[in-house]
């Protein structure tokens, strides 16, 4: 289920309005890792898993639901602008082309 650009969300709770401003592909950058050892630029002994390839790459944790850009406003009317990830829908077999697949990375 892709939501269109302007389709407005509810958090479960009902504290939080998100409108969606368009669909993301959540990367995971390998140089923000907490250890320089598994940096792309490190020269040393790699780790026994190498990390040779991109620098960025999809994010697995969430390559099965959909991520969009939204702008959020809670009861109090504070505005912000985030990345969410929808993990309580899954996407099907042709959405996780579209929004994973070779061609869009």
């Amino acid at each position: 289920m892709i939501h269109p650009h302007g389709k407005r969300l509810r958090s479960p709770g009902g504290s939080f309005l998100y409108e969606v401003q368009g669909p993301v592909c959540r990367l995971y950058d390998r140089e923000q890792l907490p250890w320089p050892s598994c940096s792309l630029q490190w020269k040393g002994k790699q780790p026994s898993w190498r990390r040779i390839g991109r620098r960025f790459v999809a994010d697995l944790s969430v390559r099965r639901c959909p991520s969009y850009f939204v702008s959020g406003v809670d009861s109090s009317g504070t505005r912000w602008e985030q990345v969410l990830t929808l993990y309580q829908h899954r996407l099907t077999a042709e959405e996780k082309i579209w929004w994973y697949g070779k061609g869009a990375l």
